[in-house]
């Protein structure tokens, strides 16, 4: 008598495979492709959201010589509009993955979480550096935005900025049950980095346990990183220094993400 063989779902794997990883940002990239209001929301709302501070601040009088209100706080806006864009449309779309049963499938497959992750992070990456693009492109030409160092400069700190979004919206993710809860996060990740980065109080001007606190959130060092490149247009130690904080930030997220998914949202 011979033994049958009972094919049994193959369990994901803890090894990361190249392949999958692009196998699985080209599926993400498709289903993009196909909501155009997502698309919409991470190319066209940055750029509008800069000119509402563009008409806000356009007639305001400055001293000769002085940086204009606009020229200080777009250039900011660069980066931290991606930044939230960003970590709203990844927290949602992975959400969905799991209340539709996707992400349960694919784990069963010998796709590694940390796979499926950078798989994300890589499609929703290449949408960042063609959100800041577009953004910066808009900003320089239509808003007459004023940018002391190299523009190319700005493009790659956004990026890393709003990689750093997708990073901590697939972290928030991970412990959110429904779209509703995936979206409550925003104020407990994105609103205390915007209210400590030093855009609406300098950060030397803060009491001492706010510097503390400002000093280990790391949108603090993308500010840091954009106000280096509007005061100077040479490069500096300080700005790569911020950029690799940053992008450093965003690969432990992703390795706390991947730790923490679940498959399920029950």
């Amino acid at each position: 008598m011979t033994a049958t063989t009972i094919d049994r779902p193959q369990a994901a794997t803890t090894h990361l495979s190249p392949r999958l990883t692009a196998s699985t940002a080209a599926r993400v990239l498709r289903q993009l492709r196909h909501d155009h209001r997502t698309i919409a929301m991470m190319l066209v709302l940055p750029s509008l959201l800069l000119g509402l501070l563009y008409l806000l601040w356009k007639d305001v009088p400055t001293f000769p010589g002085q940086e204009s209100t606009f020229d200080r706080v777009g250039l900011t806006m660069l980066g931290i509009f991606p930044f939230v864009v960003m970590f709203l449309v990844t927290s949602i779309a992975m959400l969905r993955e799991r209340t539709s049963g996707t992400l349960e499938r694919l784990l069963t497959t010998p796709l590694a979480r940390l796979d499926l992750l950078l798989g994300y992070g890589l499609a929703f990456g290449l949408m960042a550096a063609l959100q800041a693009l577009v953004t910066v492109t808009v900003a320089t030409t239509v808003y007459d935005l004023d940018v002391a160092g190299s523009i190319w400069l700005v493009v790659l700190i956004a990026v890393v900025d709003a990689v750093l979004g997708v990073a901590l919206g697939l972290l928030a993710s991970a412990f959110a049950r429904s779209e509703f809860q995936a979206v409550q996060f925003m104020p407990v990740i994105v609103l205390p980095q915007f209210f400590l980065c030093g855009l609406l109080v300098a950060r030397e001007q803060m009491a001492g346990w706010l510097q503390a606190i400002s000093d280990v959130l790391p949108l603090t060092y993308a500010v840091e990183a954009l106000q280096e490149v509007g005061r100077s247009a040479a490069e500096t130690g300080t700005m790569w220094r911020d950029i690799g904080i940053v992008a450093g930030a965003a690969l432990l997220a992703l390795a706390l993400a991947a730790a923490t998914l679940r498959r399920r949202t029950s």
